[in-house]
């Protein structure tokens, strides 16, 4: 995937991602940190056809969702390597 980086004057900043099958889509972050998901189309690669805005929480959720493992999932590995590296099991 390729990912780049825009700063917009006025807007934030906005990540560009290309998947390997072409497809585009972006995540606008502007001065507050609201979250906005914007998706491109074929007829004009600059302008997104549509914009989801996304509070703080639903950002969360969304990030979760995406992650190839959950949060728990993350912390229970950590917690279970730090046991071993201090020589206990859980």
């Amino acid at each position: 995937m390729e990912i780049t980086r825009t700063t917009v004057p006025g807007a934030g900043v906005v990540h560009h991602f290309l998947t390997r099958g072409g497809q585009r889509f972006g995540v606008l972050v502007d001065g507050a940190g609201q979250r906005a998901l914007l998706i491109y189309g074929a007829t004009d690669p600059d302008e997104p056809e549509q914009r989801i805005a996304l509070e703080h929480d639903e950002a969360d959720q969304v990030a979760e969702v995406l992650h190839s493992s959950s949060v728990a999932d993350r912390l229970a590995h950590l917690e279970r390597r730090l046991a071993e590296l201090l020589g206990g099991s859980t």
